[in-house]
C-alpha cells in the first residue's frame, strides 16, 4: 500500500461537483456530516458500559465517541509530522488528524441499544430464530449475517447505505475516511479472522460490492475472497478507542463507587512517572477526586498517545504491507502498553461484574425479543404468504417508506427490520417493547 493511494480524497456514490472550500477540507466535510447525522446524535442516548444514567457523569456512546476522536486527532497529526515526506504534496499533518478523527467519531456509529449486550442478545436471537425455520430461504453467508450479528457492520451500512442518501452512497465520505473507519474490512466469512476476536466483521452480504470499490480505490490488498488488509490508519482509530476505553472505564467506575480512587491513581502514577504536572502536585485533601483525576488522565493520555504513534511509525512498514500482527497497544513500549491492559483487566474484574449493569443486560435480552419477534416476524409472513395480518401490517406501518416489499428476498427484508431496531436509543428501544406488550405506562 502506498499514502498516495490511501489518502484520496475522492467520494463514494455520485456527489454533485462542489468548489473547494476555504478552510474546509473534504475530510472536513466527512467530520461535518457524521457529526450532524441523526444516528450519530442517537448515541447520546445509547449505553457505553453502564446503563444511560441519571448521572451526568458516566460516558454515553456519543461522549465516548467524541474523546476517541479528540485523541484520534493527536495522533493522526503526531504521525503525520513524523511522516510528512512520504505523505502526497498536499497533504499536511491536520488532514491525516481529521481522517482519524472523522472515523473515530464513526467508530460506534452501528451499535444497537444496551451496548455489547444488545449485540449479543440480536445473535442469540438468529440462532433461535434459525431453530425454527426463520432463516431457510437465506444463503449460508446471508444467514452468518445475522448469526453474527456485529455493530461495525451496521455501521458501514449506515455511512455507505441509510444517511442523507439513502442506498446511494450515504453519507458519501472519502474513500480515505471511510478505510479508516473499517476495522474488519472483510464479511462474516471470516468473522474469526483475528484469531481473538469472535463475530467480528465488517460488511453485510449487501454492501459486499461497495466494500470492494473502496478496497479497490484505496490499494487494500484482498488477502482471501471477501477479505482485504486493514487501512494502516485504522490502527490508530484503534489505539484511540482503547485508549479511552480504557481509561473511562476507570473514571466511570468511580463515578459509581465500584473502584478506589487510590488505585486508579497508582495505575496512572506508574505510566507517568516524574512527568507529574505541578497542578496535580498543587492540590490539597479539600478537592475534589474529579478535579484530581482529570489533571492526572489528561497527562496520562498524552503518554499514551506519544507512544502509539511512536509504535505506528516504527511499524509502518509492516501496516504498509498489510502484515502487522496484533493491534496497535501490542507494539507499544513499557509502561504504555502496561497502562492499557491493566486498565481493561481491572474494568473486567471490578466493574463488569456490577450488579446494575447485569440486570440491565438480561433486560436488553427481553427488549430486543420483542421487537425482533415482532418485526422480524412481520417480514417472513409477508415474505412466505405475501400477505400481513393486521396485527402485522400495523406493525410494518411503524417503519413508513423503509418498510420491506413482498417481493423481496428475505435477507434484504430483514435488513431492513435491524436497520430500525438497532438504530432504537436504549431508552426508545424498551418504551417500544413496552407498547407491543401492553405494559406502557400510559394505560
Amino acid at each position: 500500500m502506498d499514502w498516495h493511494t490511501l489518502l484520496t480524497r475522492e467520494r463514494l456514490g455520485k456527489p454533485l461537483h462542489s468548489p473547494e472550500e476555504l478552510g474546509r477540507s473534504p475530510f472536513h466535510k466527512d467530520h461535518d456530516r457524521i457529526i450532524f447525522s441523526g444516528a450519530f446524535r442517537r448515541l447520546g442516548r445509547k449505553t457505553q458500559v453502564h446503563p444511560v444514567s441519571s448521572n451526568d457523569h458516566i460516558h454515553t456512546r456519543l461522549t465516548h465517541s467524541l474523546e476517541v476522536s479528540c485523541v484520534g486527532r493527536s495522533l493522526g497529526m503526531r504521525v503525520g509530522e513524523t511522516l510528512r515526506e512520504q505523505l502526497p504534496q498536499w497533504c499536511e499533518p491536520s488532514d491525516l488528524g481529521m481522517v482519524v478523527q472523522s472515523a473515530c467519531l464513526a467508530h460506534d456509529i452501528g451499535n444497537p441499544p444496551f451496548g455489547h449486550s444488545g449485540e449479543d442478545a440480536i445473535r442469540h436471537w438468529f440462532r433461535q430464530a434459525a431453530g425454527r425455520g426463520w432463516l431457510d430461504a437465506m444463503s449460508e453467508v446471508e444467514r452468518d449475517d445475522f448469526l453474527n450479528f456485529e455493530g461495525n457492520a451496521q455501521g458501514f451500512r449506515v455511512l455507505t447505505q441509510l444517511e442523507y442518501h439513502q442506498f446511494d452512497g450515504g453519507t458519501r465520505l472519502t474513500y480515505a475516511t471511510l478505510g479508516t473507519y473499517l476495522k474488519y474490512p472483510w464479511t462474516a466469512r471470516h468473522a474469526d479472522a483475528l484469531g481473538y476476536k469472535k463475530h467480528k466483521f465488517g460488511c453485510y452480504q449487501s454492501e459486499l460490492p461497495l466494500l470492494e470499490q473502496i478496497a479497490g480505490k484505496l490499494g487494500l490488498p484482498l488477502l482471501e475472497e471477501q477479505r482485504w488488509a486493514r487501512h494502516p490508519l485504522v490502527y490508530l482509530m484503534e489505539a484511540a478507542d482503547d485508549i479511552c476505553y480504557g481509561l473511562i472505564d476507570l473514571e466511570d467506575g468511580l463515578e459509581m463507587e465500584l473502584l478506589d480512587y487510590a488505585e486508579v491513581e497508582a495505575l496512572l502514577l506508574d505510566l507517568v512517572g516524574d512527568d507529574i504536572p505541578d497542578t496535580y502536585r498543587q492540590l490539597g485533601p479539600l478537592d475534589s477526586r474529579r478535579r484530581k483525576l482529570a489533571i492526572l488522565r489528561g497527562k496520562a493520555i498524552e503518554h499514551l498517545t506519544n507512544a502509539a504513534a511512536r509504535a505506528f511509525v516504527e511499524q509502518q512498514q509492516a501496516l504498509l504491507a498489510g502484515q502487522l500482527t496484533g493491534d496497535l497497544v501490542e507494539h507499544m513500549h513499557g509502561p504504555a502498553k502496561r497502562c492499557v491492559l491493566d486498565a481493561k483487566d481491572m474494568a473486567r474484574k471490578k466493574i463488569f461484574q456490577d450488579k446494575r449493569k447485569t440486570l440491565h443486560e438480561i433486560g436488553a435480552y427481553t427488549t430486543l425479543e420483542v421487537l425482533l419477534n415482532a418485526f422480524c416476524g412481520a417480514a417472513l409472513e409477508q415474505h412466505t404468504t405475501g400477505k400481513l395480518s393486521f396485527k402485522h401490517q400495523r406493525i410494518l406501518d411503524l417503519l413508513g417508506h423503509n418498510a420491506p416489499q413482498a417481493d423481496w428476498p428475505l435477507h434484504k427484508s430483514f435488513l431492513r427490520m435491524i436497520d430500525f431496531i438497532a438504530g432504537m436509543t436504549d431508552s426508545y428501544a424498551a418504551e417500544m417493547a413496552g407498547e407491543m406488550t401492553g405494559r406502557s405506562n400510559s394505560f
